[in-house]
């Protein structure tokens, strides 16, 4: 890819650094908040008197939140701004965490997760919008892959310290001590992020209510880059969610036999491996665009693989080996769903490109809460039988792999035709 910088492009540098920074700082806490479940999920199973199917609708609540804010939420972003969008989210998150802590009954626990839900919704997106407001395009992939890094790190926070917290502390004084950093993540916004570098001011929108929003949907979904990017981030990035989110620890500890200590371990290897392949990720796709699908696709093929091996193997308990593998390539599907917005990115001009995320985001976050619910029945219905639960993993990528193998055509071809046109304009652009 060339590292020639486009007429336009923001200029990056330090204080491009320094700014995104605070905007993914956002997002950690975030983050942090949202997965702070997956390894309280038989704590909350215990505090709240609940089974499977009630303990998943916790997270389902959530997912569902976070998936109906992504295309409002892209709205937002492209019409007030990146630094409103996140002070708004990181208000909501915070008070959704201090709910969570002091939650006396089931019903105001879960309203708190819908809270915590409707925040975190307007994080991600926001991040992303910052990384193209102050970098260069050809920097986009690398910078999406290192948000999406961040995130990954939370849930080594959550595994490492919201656990021990919980089991040191207890159930009030973990979340409520964790919200703290919501409120410093606020602060920071406040007084130190800027949505766009001097010189950069977007052009002003027009806006003309519902008929603006209808154009700025239509727009973005009739282009299939985006259509793509949404199918790719929902075909890949919901087993390691669904894993992390809720029903790893479950899993490892009930089905496998492990101790707490060792699911943690594991849950912590998914982390580890989900950051290393994410730098791998980025520097690949930055340097050759057509390696996004390749790379989509054979993580699709082998999070498959290792979950059949998985469930599949004789005698109940599986090696230990096995269970690690399964791990390190769950690591791999959070990078991969990155790759989604590297065909939505393209394929949309500036003043869509929130719009544009926000369909994208939701494919992934859509599947994960469909897995939740379908694992929490299939559970309840079969007497605690996670090979069966887990089964709906292969549906699922059974749907978005067919979807991806239908639009990729349609969307390499306006790609190209995009890029031409882009090379045409960037020739008149006078010296």
């Amino acid at each position: 890819m060339s590292n020639t910088t486009l007429p336009g492009d923001p200029p990056g540098g330090r204080r491009a650094v320094a700014v995104w920074s605070i905007g993914v700082t956002v997002y950690f806490v975030a983050v942090i908040f949202r997965t702070s479940l997956g390894v309280a999920g038989l704590d909350a199973a215990d505090r709240f008197h609940v089974g499977a199917s009630a303990l998943s609708t916790f997270s389902i609540l959530q997912l569902l939140v976070y998936a109906g804010m992504q295309i409002p939420v892209g709205l937002l972003v492209d019409r007030l701004g990146t630094k409103k969008v996140l002070s708004i989210g990181a208000v909501l998150f915070t008070a959704g965490q201090v709910g969570f802590a002091f939650s006396p009954s089931y019903g105001t626990a879960l309203a708190s997760r819908a809270l915590l839900g409707c925040g975190d919704a307007m994080t991600f997106i926001s991040v992303l919008r910052l990384g193209t407001r102050w970098f260069p395009a050809r920097r986009g992939p690398l910078v999406a892959q290192l948000a999406g890094l961040a995130g990954m790190a939370d849930n080594l926070v959550s595994t490492l310290v919201i656990a021990r917290l919980l089991h040191g502390l207890g159930w009030t004084a973990a979340f409520a001590g964790s919200a703290v950093a919501g409120a410093v993540a606020l602060v920071l916004v406040l007084l130190f992020l800027k949505d766009h570098p001097e010189g950069h001011e977007p052009e002003p929108l027009p806006h003309r209510g519902a008929a603006y929003v209808r154009r700025q949907i239509a727009a973005s979904w009739r282009e299939p880059g985006t259509r793509l990017g949404m199918w790719v981030h929902f075909t890949t990035q919901f087993p390691a969610m669904v894993f992390l989110l809720l029903w790893g620890l479950p899993f490892l500890v009930q089905a496998q036999g492990l101790s707490r200590a060792t699911a943690g371990e594991l849950l912590t290897l998914v982390v580890l491996c989900n950051m290393a392949v994410g730098l791998v990720y980025g520097q690949v796709v930055a340097r050759h665009h057509a390696a996004r699908l390749p790379l989509a696709l054979g993580t699709v093929a082998a999070t498959a693989v290792l979950w059949a091996a998985t469930l599949a193997y004789p005698g109940g308990h599986d090696p230990m080996w096995l269970l690690i593998t399964l791990c390190a390539v769950l690591g791999a599907c959070g990078p991969a769903s990155m790759l989604g917005f590297d065909f939505a990115r393209p394929a949309n001009p500036p003043e869509r490109q929130g719009t544009a995320s926000g369909i994208t985001n939701m494919g992934g976050f859509v599947a994960s809460m469909t897995t939740l619910f379908a694992i929490g029945v299939l559970l309840d219905s079969t007497g605690d039988d996670y090979a069966i639960a887990f089964s709906a993993v292969f549906v699922l990528q059974a749907v978005g792999v067919s979807q991806i193998l239908r639009l990729r055509a349609r969307a390499a071809r306006r790609e190209r035709e995009r890029l031409v046109a882009s090379r045409v304009e960037t020739v008149h652009v006078p010296a």
